[in-house]
Order: C-alpha cells, then structure tokens, then sequence
C-alpha cells in the first residue's frame, strides 16, 4: 500500500519535521537555572539584535529542542509543551535529585503513560511523557 502525505509520505518535495515549542521568558538567570541547571537542558545558540536587546535562544537534550525568547509577541506565557521520552523514571529521579526549590514532582500514571509535569519560572507548563503503547 502506498504511503500518503498524510501518513508521513512527501508531497512535493516537502517532509515536515518535529516542531520546536517557542516558549516566553522574562528573565535570563532564572530561565537558565531551570531549564539548563534544573531540566538539564544545554544552550546551543543564543542571539540578540544588540547588546540590551531581548534573548532568543535554543536549547536541547538528546532529540528535544525548545526556544526560548524575551521578544513580547513571540510567545504566550502560560503556555504548554508535552514532550514524549523514554525513561521517565530515571528523568523524574534526576529531577528529584537536584531539585533546588523543594518542588512537588509527582511521577503521575495516566491512561496515556507515566508523566512527570514541571512549571517554570515564567508559568510554561511542560509535561515530560512516556507514553504507552496504545497512545503512540
């Protein structure tokens, strides 16, 4: 059976890849600390029009990218990112283990798989997800 563009195929040439979450922050130092010293995440690129300019940069770890940006408009605070992964457990215990504000990180079981929600200092919401067989 031939495979449709909208099964993954190429339709004119064109592959859609993952997409990256544009996430807002409001202060550098805080967004650093979670995101690079909490999550684990590493800087790969950073950029500003000028040197008291607003912060865009991406991060990653392993196959997860994220931006994160100062420039209003960019993005909403408050908003959500879920972000399949394998090994949640380990991820939830690392967490666990350097977690520098005593936050509440439950390892919840859902329908969908185990999950472990974080919120940062900027009210994004991120939900660390391994999802069961039935929810891929």
């Amino acid at each position: 059976m031939a495979e449709t563009a909208s099964q993954g195929g190429h339709e004119g040439g064109s592959v859609l890849k993952s997409a990256i979450p544009i996430l807002r922050m409001f202060d550098e130092a805080h967004a650093r600390a979670f995101y690079l010293d909490f999550l684990g995440f590493s800087k790969d690129w950073e950029h500003r029009h000028d040197v008291d300019f607003p912060l865009y940069m991406q991060i990653s770890r392993q196959n997860c990218l994220l931006h994160l940006t100062e420039h209003f408009g960019d993005a909403t605070p408050g908003s959500g990112c879920f972000v399949p992964m394998e090994g949640v457990e380990a991820f939830h215990a690392e967490l666990v283990a350097r977690n520098p504000d005593n936050l509440r990180l439950g390892l919840e079981t859902m329908p969908w798989g185990q999950q472990v929600k974080v919120t940062d200092p900027f009210g994004n919401k991120l939900t660390f997800c391994e999802q069961n067989a039935q929810a891929q």
